[in-house]
């Protein structure tokens, strides 16, 4: 948490945008941080004290103008509840979320840079964002970095952290990135794991492996039914022999 002078005239949630009104460049930037937030809804489902958001405008105080939202591709916040006075919120406003600032933050690299390497990696650490996440997986040469790359906040400044998956303990997952299916497409994605290095499933696995247990547990009972029919027969055969 970083702390705020609390006597400057700051806006409501009302009074701001809720987003940049920018659109994006390429639909992962959409697709990949909703499959992350299914993905912990499943996870985490019965928790109330995080949010994550996606495209979303954070307001804060660490910059030239709090009424000047920053709005990555995806964050996810801890400590907070996951309603605002019951409802869903426009915007992340940190003099409004006690000023917690969020724990995670995810921008995916597309064909317009927008500051990812430098700019928006000094506006994260100056908010005290402790995981700051650049998927780049179509201009990495341009930008001659990786792919994937995922820098932790230490002594105020990011630190790149080596792996894939990267584990963060603060957050009690670990998140990389790896070739799977999602939406009919077959190709990178981000995931998250647990301390072991296992992807957690999305919810369509989830489900298709929901179906494939209960039509396990079908054919086992089946198979139970004609074994038991199947020594009625033989029972009654029995007997008819003995008459």
């Amino acid at each position: 948490m970083v702390n705020y002078n609390k006597l400057l005239n700051l806006p409501s949630s009302d009074e701001l945008p809720d987003s940049d009104n920018k659109p994006v460049d390429h639909e992962i930037q959409v697709i990949i941080p909703n499959l992350l937030k299914q993905i912990l809804n499943l996870l985490w489902g019965d928790r109330q004290d995080w949010f994550f958001g996606v495209n979303m405008g954070i307001y804060h105080t660490t910059g030239s103008n709090p009424r000047i939202a920053i709005v990555p591709d995806a964050f996810l916040s801890v400590g907070v509840p996951r309603l605002k006075n019951n409802n869903l919120r426009p915007s992340y406003v940190l003099w409004e979320e006690n000023y917690i600032a969020p724990i995670l933050v995810l921008e995916i690299v597309s064909q317009t840079y927008r500051n990812e390497y430098d700019q928006k990696m000094i506006d994260y650490a100056r908010m005290g964002v402790l995981y700051y996440v650049i998927y780049n997986p179509d201009y990495s040469k341009r930008d001659k970095h990786k792919r994937f790359e995922v820098y932790h906040l230490r002594n105020g400044v990011y630190q790149p952290q080596v792996g894939n998956p990267v584990w963060m303990p603060e957050i009690g997952l670990g998140i990389g990135s790896e070739v799977g299916s999602y939406e009919r497409c077959q190709r990178e994605w981000l995931y998250w794991y647990d301390s072991q290095g296992n992807r957690f499933m999305t919810p369509e696995e989830k489900t298709l492996q929901q179906q494939q247990r209960a039509e396990q547990e079908r054919q086992r009972a089946e198979q139970e039914r004609q074994r038991a029919e199947q020594e009625r027969q033989r029972a009654e055969q029995q007997q008819q022999r003995a008459e």
